[in-house]
């Protein structure tokens, strides 16, 4: 028997507007919202229960963003890769995200690589990498 992999925990100083940015950038919903947490799932990935063990596993992840005090002050050890599919314009997707207030970032990679590195409103790093139809 396997685990099921959940969520990623996002530490943030404004949990609900980030919930909501990456909800913006990746189309999804945000299922929870308190001052405590923020929840952003796929849209019709259902927030109830599932009926049995093949669905729990077949759902998707989510991403909840909780709030510290501190600020983030290093690269991320782990981030989101994100990919466009090969019908998809990845020069205009990477615009739109930069015009919901991503940022190009700088983590050291290389000017030929084939993915492009930006950071979310709060600074947390993730890629888009080349168009894929896997």
């Amino acid at each position: 028997m396997a685990l099921k992999w959940y969520t990623v925990v996002v530490d943030c100083h404004d949990p609900q507007a980030q919930a909501h940015w990456w909800a913006e950038a990746l189309d999804w919903q945000v299922v929870y919202d308190t001052p405590d947490e923020a929840v952003a799932i796929p849209k019709g990935m259902g927030d109830g229960p599932a009926a049995d063990l093949a669905e729990w596993m077949e759902r998707g992840q989510g991403l909840v963003f909780v709030p510290v005090p501190e600020g983030k002050t290093v690269k991320n050890r782990l981030h989101i890769d994100l990919a466009p599919h090969t019908s998809q314009d990845r020069d205009a997707e990477i615009a739109r995200l930069l015009d919901l207030g991503a940022t190009h970032a700088d983590v050291g990679q290389s000017e030929d690589g084939t993915w492009t590195v930006l950071a979310d409103p709060e600074g947390n790093e993730f890629c888009v990498l080349s168009s894929r139809d896997r």
